[in-house]
Formats: structure tokens, sequence, C-alpha cells
């Protein structure tokens, strides 16, 4: 299916320059002289590369059909990562690659959004928010309050996050999966 440059969407994904890729970011410029332009920020499945590319207001683009499908992550071993479909219990196994940018975050039973194009899985997202448990963590210093001090602290996943100072062992935190920020106790 192909649409006009400028009914083109953040999210969509679209074919291009012989590659596929999902809109990151879309930047309407009308220079002085000449006709509009759409100058499109894509990431490339191949690749994982990003990319900006410019189109003509008037030019058609391919918008290639995509399937997202929520799954909940069962476990990790050689062969790949699995996930099971919630509502068929059907176990579908993703290439470690395909996991490695979420995987400091991703838990057992946690539910992640799968993107499918002609029914081959091309990425997963988290929520925007994750809880997970802290596994280990230093006592604060007494009296170091001035300028919102922070520690390191270990969550159930093995990653390693900045905490406030009152956070202990055992203590469940909402981590932002955008940069992997403390945003609050869950």
């Amino acid at each position: 299916m192909a649409v006009v440059a400028t009914k083109l969407n953040k999210g969509q994904c679209i074919r291009y320059e012989g590659d596929m890729g999902v809109v990151l970011h879309l930047e309407h410029r009308t220079p002085g002289k000449g006709n509009a332009l759409i100058a499109a920020t894509i990431r490339s499945f191949n690749s994982g590369n990003k990319k900006t590319i410019r189109f003509a207001s008037s030019e058609k683009v391919d918008i290639v059909e995509t399937q997202r499908q929520k799954l909940e992550f069962s476990y990790s071993d050689p062969s790949g990562a699995h996930f099971m479909d919630l509502e068929t219990y059907e176990t579908i196994t993703l290439d470690e690659s395909l996991v490695e940018d979420c995987r400091r975050f991703l838990k057992e039973g946690q539910e992640v959004e799968i993107l499918f194009i002609e029914s081959n899985a091309v990425s997963v997202s988290l929520p925007a928010t994750v809880e997970l448990k802290v596994t280990e963590s230093s006592e604060g210093i007494k009296g170091d309050t001035a300028n919102n001090p922070t520690k390191p602290a270990t969550l159930e996943t093995g990653t390693t996050v900045q905490v406030p100072l009152f956070v202990k062992p055992d203590d469940v935190l909402k981590i932002n999966t955008e940069d992997g920020s403390y945003a609050g106790r869950a």
C-alpha cells in the first residue's frame, strides 16, 4: 500500500531504498524556494541504524503491513528468548539479537509488545516503566543529603541503576525503560 509522504505517521513501517524500517520522527520542511519536503528519521530493521530520508511532499511511500502482539517473556536459553502467547499458550522463540536492547529490564512473566512484519518478528518493545526488585544496595551515608544524592543499586535482572539513598534491598522500584533511570517506588 502506498501513501503520499505527507500522510506518513510516526511508528509506521515503510519500505525505502530497498530496505524496511520504522518511522521514528517526522519533520515537515518548507524551503524558501521549491516544494515542501518531509524529513523522516527511520530505523532500519536489517541493520538497526538510524537514517534521515527526505521525501518530496507529493512522493509516494510504500507502507508495510505490520502486526503488533503482546507476549509474555518466559525464559532464555542458548536457542534464544522464549515468549508465550497468553491467548493460545503457544511459545515463540526469538533470536537473542532482537531482545538485546531490552535485556537489562526483561524478567520472567513480563509482558512485552512484539512487532511482526510479514510474520517475522522484527522488534521487541517494553512498557515505559517496569517494576523490578532491588537485590543489592549499599547503605546511604547519614548526613549526605546535599544536592539530591544517589547510590548504585543492583536489580533482579542484574542491571545497576542510580537510586535515592533511602532505597534498600527487597524494595520494588519503577524503572524508566527509555533511559534506565529511577522513576519511583512501586
